[in-house]
């Protein structure tokens, strides 16, 4: 019954995140012709807490995750091995965001908006590209968290 938990709590989590991510994604990409001045004011506003959300989901998502795929490393197949295999996307977004996103994160709260710098737009490029690939690895992970739930009833 605890697993049940532990599989239901990954699912909603990693749906959570990955939503999230999704979300943000759209707005990057609705300012993809914005001007250097207003990328950076909205940057500023979504970095207002938009880290904060992140890590409410993500290191949560991972724990439980840790959680199933410890609970069912013992059986066969699919109820094993989708549980891991979100485990590793998952870890490879934290990865990704800790050392791609989060220290353009940090660089782009000292931009000013009346003056961003000369190379905003590569940097907005670096950030973007790291963050489409973390959106397709949550999407991924979701998606074998929510094939492992399915397997999960079939089990009993």
């Amino acid at each position: 019954m605890a697993l049940g938990y532990a599989v239901l709590s990954s699912l909603m989590l990693a749906g959570i995140f990955a939503g999230f991510l999704v979300a943000v994604l759209v707005l990057e990409l609705s300012m993809r012709s914005a001007d250097g001045s207003v990328y950076t004011q909205v940057r500023k506003i979504e970095l207002v807490g938009l880290d904060a959300l992140a890590s409410v989901t993500l290191l949560p998502a991972i724990a439980t995750t840790a959680v199933v795929v410890f609970g069912r490393w013992l059986r066969r197949g699919a109820a094993r091995w989708l549980p891991a295999a979100a485990l590793v996307l998952l870890a490879g977004v934290l990865v990704l965001s800790m050392l791609v996103n989060l220290p353009i994160n940090t660089d782009q709260q000292a931009w000013t908006v009346a003056s961003p710098p000369a190379d905003w737009a590569s940097v907005r490029d670096q950030w973007q590209l790291a963050h489409v690939v973390r959106v397709v690895l949550a999407t991924i992970a979701f998606g074998a968290l929510g094939l492992a739930a399915i397997e999960r009833r079939h089990d009993g």
